[in-house]
């Protein structure tokens, strides 16, 4: 069959995705199956050679589980012992205390924020997810309310702001000053995160309703409601030093460099000790002493936790991957290229170029890691060779304002936001993907601002 090349590879594209989601919405067929299908069909349909189609997705798959399902089961851990000894219940507690109820969506942004520095959207995600059902749950908001104040906090900070991983990557891209580009994303990102967050969840909550029983949330709100006089909460230190460990071990990871020299022992110890993985693997174990054994759990009891909680979360995972797999074969079929080269024959503005290719990029594969590091790939020699006109830092906040637009089915954020706040695929469109694009667009306009400032 003759491979597809040029606008038509788009078409198909558009084709495939509007299939996904008619499938998956209207004829409510379970999302990890229609991806495949989807995946595969699109495959053929633009020519891709057969042996390689099922190849691309199982690669697609296996990438984005080989990082989220570890995340994912790790994290969920974390949270389940947070949520048995209390420590949801004090974060949440203290957190409607200091700021009082009608500020509380005020306050899951600032936490996700701060948490969020130094980890990937799922990590700051599956971390923050206990607290956000625990507040809702003690204020009788709607989970959109706490919720989405919390994912808009987390997604402006995975695009803007290093020590983000896919902003320390621009930096470098674009021979950034890391102190500037701080700075700037400040500057950028807090505003956008009050607009995209509690300001549009305020509107939002009043239209969409979300379903009364959420399996999900059970698993995460304490149930211990009668003998709750009696239990005495962890305190709120110790409870915050449990869930900012690996936030604090990532970071002391990405320092690792201004520490010690390169290539030696203490360097790769602290850069193994920031790994995400370890460093979540590390706070569920302290979690067994902080959140277990101190308030009086057995072994028995702490092992019966983590494996509970990994049930609710094994749809989910196969879901993500699935959308990891969709966007391989994206890449692989010659789309995501088709899409750059649509884009840089363009001839935009240094800053507008950064954007228009990370946001075709994310549409494309669905990672905001992704299409930040592609879109700087491509973009930073073009403004080198323009003399740069633009300061690098501006650059790295168009890049990763453009990284996070409309996320989709094709995204893991996505099918993770729809599962555990409980919505449906169109009810996910209208509140969390309508939040990352209204991210993308008002970062990118103040990042025009500061360019006719400065």
């Amino acid at each position: 069959m003759e491979a597809v090349h040029g606008g038509m590879l788009l078409i198909y594209a558009l084709i495939a995705i509007a299939v996904l989601i008619l499938m998956i919405t209207r004829f409510k067929v379970y999302p990890f199956l229609v991806l495949i299908i989807v995946s595969l069909l699109l495959g053929l349909a633009v020519g891709m050679p057969m042996n390689t189609i099922v190849k691309a997705f199982e690669t697609g798959n296996g990438n984005t589980l080989g990082h989220i399902a570890i995340v994912v089961g790790l994290g969920t851990m974390l949270g389940k012992m947070m949520a048995e000894s209390g420590g949801a219940e004090r974060i949440a507690t203290t957190l409607i205390d200091k700021f009082g109820e009608k500020n509380i969506h005020w306050a899951m942004m600032v936490v996700a924020i701060i948490v969020g520095l130094p980890v990937f959207f799922e990590v700051g995600f599956v971390l923050l997810i206990p607290i956000a059902f625990n507040v809702a749950k003690r204020t009788g908001k709607s989970l959109l309310l706490i919720g989405l104040p919390m994912v808009a906090g987390l997604s402006v900070v995975h695009g803007l702001i290093p020590p983000h991983p896919a902003a320390l990557l621009a930096v470098q891209a674009y021979h950034a000053d890391i102190g500037k580009t701080i700075a700037y994303g400040l500057i950028v990102g807090v505003p956008t995160a009050i607009v995209a967050g509690p300001l549009f969840a305020l509107l939002i909550s009043k239209y969409i309703k979300l379903p009364e029983n959420n399996p999900l949330a059970a698993q995460f709100i304490n149930e211990h409601e009668d003998d709750e006089k009696k239990r005495d909460l962890p305190g709120f230190g110790i409870t915050l030093f449990t869930i900012l460990l690996p936030v604090i071990l990532m970071l002391i990871g990405s320092w690792a460099d201004l520490v010690f020299a390169p290539k030696t022992v203490p360097n790769d110890l602290l850069h193994f000790v920031g790994n995400s993985d370890v460093a979540l693997l590390i706070a569920v174990l302290v979690s067994f002493w902080t959140f277990g054994a101190k308030r009086g759990f057995n072994r028995e009891q702490i092992q019966k936790f983590c494996g509970d909680c990994l049930a609710p979360i094994a749809g989910i995972t196969l879901i993500v991957g699935a959308g990891g797999g969709f966007g391989r074969v994206l890449i692989d079929s010659g789309i995501s290229k088709q899409i750059v080269d649509t884009a840089t024959s363009a001839h935009l503005s240094p800053l507008l170029l950064g954007w228009f290719v990370a946001a075709l990029i994310r549409l494309a594969t669905g990672s905001a890691t992704v299409a930040m590091t592609t879109a700087c790939g491509i973009v930073a020699p073009i403004a080198a060779a323009g003399g740069m006109q633009v300061k690098p830092e501006l650059l790295v906040l168009a890049t990763g304002s453009g990284s996070l637009i409309f996320s989709h089915v094709n995204d893991g954020g996505f099918w993770l936001v729809k599962e555990y706040f409980g919505m449906t695929v169109v009810q996910t469109f209208k509140t969390w993907s309508l939040c990352e694009t209204i991210i993308s667009l008002m970062g990118l306009g103040l990042t025009f601002a500061l360019a006719a400032v400065l």
